[in-house]
């Protein structure tokens, strides 16, 4: 049964990183034509069939096998429709695996009509959640350093599925193709080795006894599974070196030297996939149960104090790479605009850093390892990723940096990944959003969708509930500052006295959901917090409430120098046009002509010449 399980787990893995390699193939390395797929993206399209029709197969088996071993059954009795839907609906870990199941289907079922680039990209991004929802339900969120250690778990997943699918894709390409999509992959592994590399190191060192693993079968799979992933990135770095010279490369020698890397993926995708079933030998100093562990994945910190507060960290792994993956992205647009000789604006960049900061201290910081045990650090930490951290994100221009230095098509027809940005920003939905109604429907609605409902309590249940809140709350106050103080183009031109209107609603708003939070007289996080047992919290409804007063304090100071800062913006912009008046009547009276106010005079006489003659 094990085997079989591991056999169904594999298939799983495989097919999936199949279906993203074909999607990313087909939506970035090849050419496309004005946004649509060219002959050369069609020719794909069977393996993204086959890789679809592999990955669901894969994901039922998981489930059926999966179900099989957990209740120590024969295969039949895990056939059983009650017993499945029992698993799948009120099991965690059967919830995630029929999520990628469901996400494969529906893979499978536009795989047969998407044309469209941007239809492809969803795609993929829907291939990408599939495969790593089952991650944060593994047999590592119930040990210490949760966050880290799911965190690297999930990074590595998506990782190596950009990596090996792109390798399976490469392999699958025509002769002809092999040369155009090959530099663009080229630039994207680079960057996938690295967080597979790092994300891999991370969590052997936190699961790992490193004095006696090495002893068992699980350190032996691990050391050949790192020889793999060294011999990869040695292949990868011949790759590079060899396109240095296009004009050398021996294109027949370069597709056997990756049917060969394809090949060590696979074995490695394997190793992989035999250790997610196997448990891993203890890592020393490993924390002994206790009740904060078993729920939120870390221990009860101690009572907190400013310097705890200030310098406590607790790393969120996947919040960590996302925040890493932007500010390398940021650091080398600025990068590519200074070698180009063009400067960009120093204060953007700390603003940027500063939100970057921001972001990482209410998240992996001690205000967001405090926030996981009391209602009025988790507001706190709120406040900071939806009212501060934007602010600095927005006032970064990471938009304008990216239109001024992604790569355009590469031929005429092509739209590029520039193109593909301009095109999401001034599509429909695009429009949508940067509705200022819309922005601070999403802004302030959410609050009370959020914390006068379940949803809360729901949310703070899993680690994914967390990551959820912690995004939904940067993109909401990120789409609302991008409108209000925004640098970055705009697809709607919004009017100063509009951005203000909405603002003072803003406050409004945010003011009346402070005080009803402050006037609740039950929990609305249905005893989350005191289900911990947090020896230094206290009466948690008093915890909420102060919750509540935190939260209109620190929400209505970013929203005043939101204000200041839109009325120094309108004060500016009239001062140009004013300027520009005056240097378009300079311009006219140097060339002989009359201006605007003399223009309008000579109608009005022309006007009073007319009626004299009228009788």
């Amino acid at each position: 049964m094990n085997s079989l399980t591991t056999a169904f787990k594999f298939l799983n893995l495989l097919g999936g990183f199949a279906t993203v390699g074909a999607l990313l193939a087909m939506a970035f390395l090849l050419i496309n034509k004005n946004g649509f797929l060219t002959t050369s993206g069609e020719k794909l399209r069977s393996l993204l069939r086959i890789s679809a029709v592999l990955w669901v197969a894969g994901a039922f088996g998981t489930i059926i096998f999966t179900l099989a071993q957990i209740l120590g059954t024969t295969l039949s009795d895990a056939f059983d429709v009650t017993v499945i839907r029992s698993f799948i609906t009120q099991i965690s870990l059967g919830k995630y695996l029929a999520f990628q199941a469901i996400m494969a289907v529906v893979v499978l079922i536009f795989s047969f009509s998407a044309r469209k680039i941007e239809s492809l990209i969803i795609l993929m991004a829907l291939s990408i959640a599939g495969l790593v929802a089952p991650v944060f339900e593994s047999h590592s969120a119930s040990s210490g350093s949760h966050s880290l250690v799911i965190g690297s778990l999930v990074i590595h997943v998506i990782a190596l599925s950009l990596w090996v699918g792109g390798v399976i894709a490469l392999a699958s390409l025509s002769a002809n193709d092999r040369p155009v999509a090959v530099p663009r992959f080229s630039q994207l592994a680079l960057w996938a080795a690295i967080a597979v590399v790092i994300s891999g190191a991370v969590n052997a060192w936190t699961r790992l006894n490193f004095v006696g693993a090495w002893n068992s079968s699980y350190g032996f799979i691990v050391l050949g599974k790192i020889l793999a992933t060294v011999s990869l990135v040695f292949i990868g770095y011949l790759h590079r070196k060899n396109l240095g010279n296009k004009s050398s490369i021996n294109w027949v020698g370069f597709a056997k030297i990756i049917t060969v890397e394809a090949l060590i993926m696979v074995i490695t995708v394997l190793m992989g996939t035999w250790l997610t079933g196997s448990a891993s030998p203890d890592r020393p100093g490993t924390q002994d149960f206790n009740l904060a562990l078993s729920i939120v994945g870390t221990e009860t910190p101690p009572p907190p104090t400013l310097a705890r507060v200030l310098f406590s960290y607790e790393p969120n792994a996947l919040m960590i790479g996302i925040l890493a993956l932007m500010v390398a992205l940021y650091v080398k647009g600025v990068v590519v605009l200074t070698k180009r000789g063009d400067k960009w604006p120093v204060g953007r960049t700390v603003a940027f850093a500063l939100g970057i900061s921001a972001v990482d201290f209410a998240t992996s910081g001690g205000l967001g390892l405090y926030a996981q045990f009391s209602f009025s650090y988790h507001m706190m930490s709120h406040m900071v990723l939806g009212m501060i951290a934007p602010i600095g994100l927005v006032l970064g221009a990471p938009m304008t940096l990216a239109l001024r230095t992604l790569p355009q098509g590469r031929n005429s027809d092509e739209r590029g990944v520039r193109g593909s940005l301009l095109a999401a920003l001034h599509s429909k939905l695009g429009v949508i959003y940067t509705n200022p109604l819309v922005a601070l429907a999403i802004f302030d609605g959410s609050l009370f969708a959020l914390y006068f409902t379940d949803l809360f309590a729901l949310l703070m249940q899993s680690h994914i509930g967390h990551l959820f809140m912690s995004l939904h709350f940067l993109a909401a106050g990120f789409l609302f500052f991008f409108i209000i103080i925004g640098v970055d183009p705009n697809p709607r031109r919004v009017h100063h006295l509009v951005q203000i209107v909405i603002l003072f609603a803003a406050m409004s708003i945010h003011a009346f959901f402070s005080v009803a939070l402050m006037s609740t007289t039950t929990l609305i996080d249905n005893g989350f917090y005191a289900s911990l047992q947090t020896p230094w919290l206290g009466d948690p409804l008093v915890d909420q409430k102060l919750g509540g007063s935190i939260g209109w304090a620190m929400g209505e100071i970013p929203i005043l120098i939101a204000l200041v800062a839109t009325f120094i913006n309108w004060m500016r912009d009239d001062s140009r046009e004013a300027k520009r008046i005056d240097r378009n009547t300079a311009r006219q009276a140097a060339m002989g002509q009359p201006d605007e106010l003399a223009n309008y005079n000579q109608y009005l006489q022309e006007l009073s010449k007319r009626d004299r003659k009228e009788p």
